[in-house]
């Protein structure tokens, strides 16, 4: 077993934000894309490169991405990319602070409730979860300082202040809310391409599962203690269910928040 003292020791890897990258792009994009005189490729610039990665993504997936892939869908050579990002690892980071830039913040200082304003940020951060199904795993691998998520974050800190919840009590408020969104959104996002990838709707996919599952001799006991729950749910869709369970549990969150609040009977 090779000793940690003889393993080759680098820095680890904290954020392109942080290593001084990010304006290398920023500086190509001001000059249009035009080629410097020393072989950068014209017509390329960071924001084009990142806005074919989010278009990538969303097509194909998180699996599929390649630096490669991405030069073909630009329609240029590999090599070209290397003149705004220095590994595909900084170009996956630019496309998620860009993807938390399509967010619309409430301002906290507009005097409207601390509760529908929540309630935006919860749902406005679902829809980015379901919209794009490859930013949940990239939120949990990177760092995700980028300026377009702080945004994010130091509203949703802002927000939360205004309950009445002292210091110590906000960061598991926040938890609460949006690590819950953050899986009811990636579970709704992956299971929404899963359907597609087969080529059905998400209620003929659901259809066709709990046929199989009810015809299933091992899994009766599991059907026959659901019964109560599919029976309420039948009448809409497969989304409707899922949009009346996504409110009343964010409804169960902001009655629990202000429960803890001091003072309140």
């Amino acid at each position: 077993m090779v000793r940690a003292a003889e393993r080759t020791r680098r820095p680890a890897r904290t954020s392109v934000w942080l290593e001084g990258k990010a304006p290398r792009g920023a500086a190509g994009a001001s000059r249009g894309g035009a080629p410097r005189g020393n072989g950068q490729p014209s017509g390329l610039d960071r924001d084009r490169i990142i806005v074919a990665t989010v278009r990538l993504l969303d097509a194909e997936g998180l699996p599929k991405f390649s630096m490669r892939r991405l030069a073909a869908e630009l329609d240029v050579t590999a090599m070209s990319l290397y003149w705004y990002v220095d590994t595909k690892d900084d170009i996956l980071e630019f496309a998620l602070d860009a993807a938390f830039g399509e967010l619309r913040l409430p301002d906290p200082e507009s005097g409207a409730d601390w509760r529908d304003q929540l309630r935006e940020l919860a749902t406005g951060y679902r829809g980015l979860l379901v919209r794009h199904p490859w930013v949940s795993p990239l939120a949990g691998t990177f760092l995700n300082i980028g300026p377009h998520y702080l945004d994010f974050l130091l509203t949703v800190q802002r927000v939360v202040r205004r309950t009445g919840l002292p210091p110590d009590a906000l960061g598991g408020a926040i938890s609460a809310v949006f690590q819950f969104v953050y899986g009811f959104g990636t579970i709704e996002g992956h299971f929404a391409r899963r359907c597609a990838a087969a080529g059905m709707s998400q209620d003929e996919y659901v259809r066709e599962a709990m046929a199989r599952v009810e015809g299933t001799p091992a899994l009766a006991e599991l059907v026959q203690e659901s019964a109560d729950l599919v029976a309420a749910r039948s009448g809409g869709t497969v989304e409707d269910g899922r949009e009346r369970d996504f409110s009343f549990a964010l409804d169960l969150l902001v009655a629990g928040i202000e429960a803890k609040v001091p003072g309140r009977a």
